[in-house]
């Protein structure tokens, strides 16, 4: 953060001045005396630094990358989300091995493998997917045309997701407006919403709160009027609504974003006198689940580490909760142990998550903070030096 600080030309009690955060914080923050900050705390500094909120998290890249040039994987990707603008058209082949059923399936593993932290293997399949609905899209009658359309804004959606993790957040932007438009020249009236709702995740990674909050608001709203009659439609709004709290509550509002998640969280209950989704992998993550997982977030952000714990406690995670989700559950359990001052209880939930989801753990760098305040804090209990060396080495 002290490189930033001073590419923007600030001291310490300029940037404390612009920011709103005590100089004692950026002090610690800067000598590494402090490993974590609230995301409040961290949107603060991010608008006073001028720089995109990614920059202060420091998310690894999915992939390793000598820091000069991309990788050629994710040139590949960036390849496929925004075609040469001067190149001739390619000519369509092999439009008769492809289907429908067979690119839907594909892009069902796609977000299998993104969940799963496999991004990897995912930059590798995506450019593929991409090109080959983007030619669905363009071929058969207008329903034919219609139904590729919806398969060409799901792989942008995913491309937008994907850029999002890699730190990428304008390429994430340049892919979802793609699927934005390609979800209004559908056949799926949930498309557009699902989009909007990347669209805002990534304006919270900019710290562009109030245009997350007002996009997912607006999308709920149109979802609510026409589509919640279905489990697709439960599980979209309820998305929306999660992630317009989320920008509430790292606007330091916690209360409104209480009030919403409760409203979430009932919401979710419909989903069990409802038929379940055709193809959920396709669908907004949304369940009690997941709604618990988020208010536990949410506790463990605003410095509510009982609450948090309390909150954890009643989790029953179902099936198709995504190991992303589970890693976060487990990160931010350890977090509210380790403000508690319980650090046997943090190191067992950081030996879950080393069980349950190891690629995701070494992707995240809230599991790093967390080990090297437990490993600087007054007892190093037992499996912390095996954490601390699968995290990078003992501190």
């Amino acid at each position: 953060m002290g490189r930033l600080r001073r590419l923007a030309g600030l001291t310490q009690e300029g940037l404390a001045e612009r920011s709103g955060v005590s100089v004692d914080v950026i002090r610690k923050l800067e000598q590494h005396r402090k490993h974590s900050a609230r995301l409040p705390t961290l949107h603060a500094l991010a608008k006073g630094l001028g720089a995109e909120l990614t920059a202060l998290l420091g998310d690894p890249p999915g992939v390793p990358s000598s820091g000069e040039t991309e990788p050629p994987q994710l040139v590949a990707v960036r390849r496929a989300i925004m075609p040469p603008l001067f190149a001739p058209p390619a000519e369509p082949t092999g439009v008769e091995h492809l289907s429908l059923p067979l690119l839907r399936a594909e892009l069902a593993d796609g977000w299998t493998l993104y969940h799963s932290a496999g991004f990897g293997r995912l930059m590798e399949a995506l450019p593929g997917i991409i090109t080959d609905a983007r030619l669905l899209a363009a071929v058969g009658d207008a329903e034919q045309r219609a139904a590729g359309q919806a398969a060409l804004g799901k792989a942008l959606q995913l491309g937008g997701h994907l850029a999002i993790r890699l730190g990428k957040t304008d390429l994430a932007l340049s892919a979802l407006e793609r699927a934005y438009a390609a979800a209004g020249q559908s056949s799926d009236p949930l498309l557009a919403p699902m989009v909007s709702n990347s669209v805002a995740w990534a304006y919270q990674r900019q710290a562009r709160l109030d245009d997350a909050r007002n996009l997912a608001v607006h999308a709920a709203d149109g979802v609510e009027r026409e589509c919640t009659g279905t489990a697709e439609g439960v599980r979209v709004w309820g998305g929306l609504l999660m992630s317009a709290a989320t920008s509430y509550a790292r606007s330091d509002d916690y209360e409104t974003a209480n009030v919403m998640m409760v409203e979430a969280e009932k919401a979710a209950g419909r989903l069990a006198t409802l038929p379940p989704p055709a193809e959920g992998r396709l669908v907004s993550v949304f369940s009690r689940s997941s709604v618990r997982i988020e208010r536990v977030r949410l506790a463990v952000q605003h410095e509510r580490p009982e609450e948090a714990l309390a909150l954890a406690k009643g989790i029953r995670l179902s099936r198709d909760t995504p190991p992303s989700w589970r890693t976060w559950l487990l990160l931010d359990v350890a977090r509210a142990h380790t403000d508690m001052g319980d650090a046997p209880g943090a190191v067992r939930a950081l030996q879950s998550l080393r069980r349950v989801a190891p690629g995701w753990m070494r992707h995240h760098t809230l599991a790093v903070a967390i080990v090297s305040d437990l490993w600087n804090g007054p007892t190093r209990p037992p499996g912390l030096r095996k954490l601390a060396e699968f995290l990078g080495g003992a501190h």
